[in-house]
C-alpha cells in the first residue's frame, strides 16, 4: 500500500510540474487564459490607440486585458510581448524598423525609408529574422513621426524654419524631451551626425506632452520633440521646424500581435481600426484628450461607434 501511495504522489507531482511549466511558457497571453492582453506606451495617442484595439476586439468577443495600457516605452513592452506577456500593441513602422536594426548583431544604422511598403518589408524581414514571433498587421494612412517644435518667439529671435536652421545657434538653446532621445538614432544622436546640431543643454521632460509643452512655455527649454498629431501644436500656436535631411523615417501605425494569439476575427478587427485613422483624425483624437481633458477611453468608444466599429 505504501509503495502504491507513494508512486502516486510521485506521478501527481510531475503532473503538477508539467502544468506549471506550460503555464510559464504561455504566461500573459491568450494561449493561457483565453484573454487577449493589449499593451500601449505612456503617452496620449498610444493611450487612445490601446484602447481603441481593445474595444474593436471586445466588440469582435474577445476577452480583453486592458492592464498593460500605458506600460512604457518599446525598451520595456517590445520584451514584453516577446516573452508573451503583452499580446497586441499599436507600433510605428519607422521607429519599430529601427529598434529592431539597433539590436541585429552587428547592426550598422538602418537605411531611412520613407515608403510604407519598404518598410514594412525590412520590419517583416527583421521580425522573422530574430525570432520574435511576432507579425505586422495591416498599416495605417495615419502617421505620427518625431519633430523638433519651438514657440513663434523662438523662432523669429533664431530665424528658424528648418532644422538646418538649428545648427548655428544650438549651443544657446536647451532642448527637451523623453528619456531615450538622448540614445535613439533620430533623437540627439541623429542630430548631430546628420546636422550637426549639439544643444548646449538637454532637459529630460516627457515623449511630446504636457511637460514639453509647459517647459516650451516657460522658456525652461527652446526645442522640444513633440510628435506631428500632438493635439496641442496648432492650439499653441507652436512651429515645427522641417525635417530638411533624412533622419526620420515614415511612421505609419500598424498593430503588431503574438502569432501564437492571432486569429482571423482578431486581424480582421484591428485592421478594420487601421483602416478607419486619419493623420487628422488621429491629431483631433489627442486634441481631445490634450487640451479637452477628455478620457482616453472614453475617445476611443466615440471614434469606435463614429466609425460604425461599436454600436452608436
Amino acid at each position: 500500500m505504501r509503495r502504491g501511495f507513494r508512486l502516486r504522489v510521485l506521478v501527481a507531482g510531475v503532473l503538477l510540474a508539467a502544468c506549471a511549466a506550460n503555464e510559464g511558457n504561455n504566461s500573459g497571453g491568450q494561449a493561457q487564459s483565453g484573454t487577449v492582453v493589449v499593451g500601449a506606451s505612456n503617452f496620449t495617442e498610444q493611450l487612445i490607440l490601446g484602447h481603441l484595439y481593445a474595444g474593436a476586439l471586445e466588440e469582435a468577443g474577445f476577452p480583453v486585458d486592458r492592464s498593460k495600457i500605458g506600460v512604457g516605452a518599446r525598451e520595456i513592452y517590445f520584451p514584453a510581448m516577446e516573452n508573451g506577456e503583452i499580446d497586441v500593441m499599436a507600433e510605428y513602422l519607422g521607429a519599430l524598423y529601427g529598434f529592431l536594426s539597433s539590436r541585429a548583431e552587428g547592426a550598422g544604422e538602418p537605411a531611412v525609408l520613407t515608403e510604407v511598403d519598404e518598410l514594412r518589408t525590412a520590419a517583416m524581414q527583421a521580425l522573422e529574422a530574430q525570432g520574435t514571433g511576432i507579425v505586422l498587421l495591416e498599416s495605417s494612412p495615419a502617421q505620427d513621426q518625431d519633430a523638433l517644435a519651438v514657440t513663434q518667439e523662438t523662432a523669429e529671435r533664431y530665424d528658424l524654419q528648418t532644422v538646418s536652421d538649428l545648427a548655428p545657434v544650438a549651443g544657446e538653446l536647451v532642448a527637451g524631451g523623453p528619456p531615450e532621445e538622448e540614445t535613439r538614432r533620430t533623437g540627439l544622436r541623429g542630430l548631430e551626425e546628420v546636422y550637426g546640431i549639439v544643444f548646449g543643454d538637454f532637459v529630460v521632460t516627457d515623449a511630446g506632452g504636457p511637460v514639453t509643452l509647459e517647459a516650451l512655455k516657460q522658456g525652461r527649454i527652446q526645442v522640444g520633440r513633440v510628435f506631428t498629431t500632438t493635439g496641442f501644436i496648432a492650439e499653441e500656436n507652436l512651429v515645427i521646424l522641417e525635417e530638411d535631411r533624412p533622419l526620420i523615417p515614415g511612421e505609419n501605425i500598424t498593430p503588431i500581435v503574438r502569432q501564437e494569439v492571432l486569429t482571423p476575427e482578431m486581424e480582421e478587427a484591428l485592421n478594420a481600426v487601421s483602416a478607419a485613422l486619419t493623420t487628422e483624425g488621429l491629431t483631433e483624437l489627442n486634441r481631445r484628450v490634450d487640451i479637452d481633458r477628455e478620457d482616453p477611453s472614453d475617445v476611443a468608444r466615440d471614434f469606435l461607434a463614429q466609425e460604425g466599429l461599436l454600436p452608436a
